[in-house]
């Protein structure tokens, strides 16, 4: 890997970001779905709290803890969104090629563009998760009798699994993105990077695996492993001299 310049990192970054502030459509998209999921979740636990026959409150935990990962889901399909419009959608508009007229790197334009798609998305993530854990407090308190988050389950999603996710999800939309000229169609296949985490959950809902703290380390592990292997393969695509022949 070539020497990076961080300043070229963080203006391309920087314009990045500034560029998906101006495309409303992807602003949206980072912006609503961390939110409305940390304001239902707590919605709907008050509720079956409240209005549901539970003789004990604990059963409810495992439940509790499953919402959580839904962040890590949410870590998984967002970044496909602004990722996919950064490599392709620049390149069919025309704004790529500017940049690739720079003496900046390719391991520079590679990494100032995937922080551009990681950093919002996570920020807003964190932001989600505080609204979430205080409104899941207020509404549960009553009944639970103490705060029950953050616990470590909920912070090892959020710090560990989320990131790691996000990273994963970048990595797999800039290997899509050299096979594609549509930036929808890249959005789209690309996408699928959240179905093994859909599966997951759905295996915690039918009580074939546990969401305990050893198995989110596990997953965590796991995607590591996988965002290595991902890195290797996204930064042998990302080729400056191949992108305005190849990428069509």
């Amino acid at each position: 890997m070539s020497e990076l310049n961080t300043k070229n990192v963080w203006t391309i970054t920087t314009k990045d970001i500034g560029l998906f502030i101006k495309k409303k459509w992807i602003l949206y998209s980072a912006l609503i779905l961390p939110l409305a999921l940390s304001i239902g979740l707590p919605v709907i636990s008050w509720y079956v709290v409240n209005n549901r026959d539970v003789p004990d409150v604990s059963v409810l935990f495992p439940i509790f803890n499953a919402f959580s990962f839904f962040f890590m889901i949410l870590g998984a399909i967002i970044p496909t969104v602004i990722a996919a419009y950064s490599f392709v959608g620049e390149k069919t508009e025309k704004t790529l090629e500017p940049l690739l007229a720079t003496p900046t790197t390719d391991d520079e334009i590679l990494l100032g563009k995937s922080l551009a798609a990681f950093l919002p998305v996570i920020i807003m993530i964190f932001i989600g998760a505080v609204i979430f854990t205080v409104l899941m407090d207020i509404f549960t308190l009553p009944k639970v009798g103490y705060l029950y988050f953050p616990n470590w389950n909920f912070v090892i999603i959020i710090l560990l699994d989320t990131p790691l996710a996000c990273v994963m999800s970048i990595e797999f939309s800039v290997i899509i993105s050299s096979r594609m000229n549509d930036v929808r169609s890249a959005q789209q296949l690309a996408g699928v990077i959240f179905i093994p985490f859909l599966a997951l959950y759905l295996l915690t809902e039918i009580s074939i695996i546990t969401l305990d703290n050893d198995t989110l380390l596990l997953i965590a592990g796991i995607i590591a492993l996988i965002d290595i292997v991902f890195f290797f393969i996204s930064r042998a695509t990302f080729q400056r001299e191949e992108i305005l022949t190849k990428w069509k």
